[in-house]
């Protein structure tokens, strides 16, 4: 199912098209406002016109159209957003972002590449941008070209990243700073120390939003991105995610680990449009049955 997000706008007299956008998007940079003409976003009276200089007439009808947002029934998540350039899902718990070479397992990766060749009927290419624990759940962006990949990468320090989490215990203060020093241990699993070599600075902010009774769930904003940077900063609290046993929580508690990424705001890498996608919390996130929580 595909959804059309248009504005359009009339000329009221004879201009250029870039300075008639210009106008109507004061906020927008004119590098910003060429790309989005040469890439096709805006039609003049019903036809696409990627010339910046071409001259619009009294009374001709100019419109931008946004990316479009795909749903497809058959992929075995949501598909939060695609276009030509990129691809954001809504990843389950318990899939790997990426399996390991000459695996036959199934992976986001794996699954979302065989969806794409479906709908193309083509070999399509697909690039890892980051990556979600097997047991997170949340919003997974990939690029469908090695340059869009890069570009996203170099930049990916300035997009915004918000995490939830149930964790263990109620916390003390009502948000907070997570800072500390992270390295790969024994059995792939991360630690805190001091500042050495190896070791990679991580940040975290948080903040809580709501009290369930033995437990809370809170927000969480990467500052920095490190390897398991938010459940190993939230072990050092004395707060681990709910079922995450790696790092200290209850083992009674063995299903998923209560941890989904919500939130991300990035820069479109070919229009320098920013772009919000949100992920509501899985079904069941916030409760805890015994009875239910192992794997069957």
């Amino acid at each position: 199912m595909m959804s059309n997000n248009s504005e359009k706008f009339t000329a009221e007299n004879e201009s250029a098209l870039l300075d008639f956008l210009a106008t109507h998007y004061p906020q927008s940079s004119k590098t910003s406002l060429k790309k989005m003409i040469t890439h096709g976003s805006i039609g003049v009276n019903g036809k696409t016109v990627k010339n910046p200089a071409f001259v619009l007439r009294q009374g001709d009808e100019v419109s931008y159209k946004r990316h479009t947002v795909v749903v497809r029934a058959y992929a075995p998540f949501r598909i939060v957003f695609e276009d030509d350039h990129m691809i954001v899902i809504d990843k389950p718990a318990g899939m790997l972002t990426y399996g390991e070479k000459g695996s036959s397992g199934s992976s986001a990766y794996k699954e979302l590449k065989e969806y794409l060749s479906a709908a193309s009927k083509s070999r399509s290419e697909l690039f890892v941008v980051h990556r979600l624990d097997r047991e997170v759940s949340g919003l997974l962006l990939f690029a469908k070209t090695e340059e869009v990949q890069e570009k996203l990468k170099e930049n990916w320090h300035d997009f915004t990243k918000k995490y939830r989490a149930m964790v263990e215990g109620i916390l003390n203060t009502k948000s907070g700073v997570a800072r500390s020093w992270l390295s790969d241990g024994p059995e792939f699993k991360v630690h805190s120390g001091r500042e050495r070599e190896g070791a990679k600075f991580a940040e975290t902010s948080w903040q809580v939003l709501k009290i369930l009774e033995k437990h809370t769930l809170i927000e969480l904003q990467l500052v920095t991105g490190r390897k398991n940077q938010i459940r190993v900063q939230l072990s050092d609290m004395g707060h681990p995610v709910v079922g995450d046993r790696k790092y200290g929580a209850d083992a009674k508690w063995e299903r998923r680990i209560r941890l989904h990424g919500c939130y991300l705001r990035i820069r479109h890498p070919k229009t320098d449009e920013w772009l919000e996608f949100h992920s509501e919390l899985p079904r069941g996130f916030l409760i805890l049955n015994l009875e239910h929580e192992k794997y069957k």
